[in-house]
């Protein structure tokens, strides 16, 4: 099998779960998919030795998030734009409701904040691991996390019952 080969394999195996992480850290398909795009261009270039390595996935995921990070300092801060919710009731149970509030206060969040709550909450990566992606301590990841989730209860109070439960869930890790 030729390098080309083997990193076609790779893409095949974990695009989807690349995808995800693209998407919930820019919260665009668009630029979800321009992210992965520049990302694997720059591991094709380094597969030879990357497909060496024994979890080639994380240094394709570290790489994401340093580029994205990369991107919105040069870009500086994107507005996005809503309109005022309707005035009708809806139920916060409602998993789209759910999934659309959250995208929208994770959004609003810095890029290292929104950075460990994808790797943290959704990617479920332990603090350890998240660490090593972002290359950052232990305790960063705790205080970037705590942070985040205040900031979340913030923005989007009707989460308040999610982010307790993810909380709850952490101190049983």
């Amino acid at each position: 099998m030729d390098r080309n080969d083997s990193f076609r394999e790779f893409v095949a195996g974990h695009q989807q779960a690349l995808m995800r992480t693209a998407y919930l850290l820019t919260g665009d398909a668009h630029q979800a998919e321009d992210l992965l795009q520049s990302v694997l261009l720059k591991v094709l270039r380094r597969w030879s030795r990357l497909s060496l390595v024994e979890h080639p996935e994380a240094y394709v995921r570290k790489a994401l998030l340093n580029q994205h990070i990369s991107w919105r300092r040069r870009r500086g801060r994107i507005e996005l734009p809503t309109a005022d919710p309707p005035d009708r009731p809806y139920s916060s149970e409602d998993p789209t409701i759910v999934r659309l509030v959250m995208r929208r206060a994770l959004m609003l969040l810095p890029p290292r904040q929104r950075a460990v709550i994808v790797l943290r909450y959704y990617e479920d990566q332990t603090e350890r691991e998240t660490a090593e992606l972002l290359n950052c301590s232990i305790g960063t990841v705790k205080s970037q996390a705590h942070y985040a989730l205040a900031r979340l209860r913030e923005l989007a109070p009707e989460l308040a019952p999610k982010l307790a439960d993810m909380e709850a869930e952490e101190t049983y890790r």
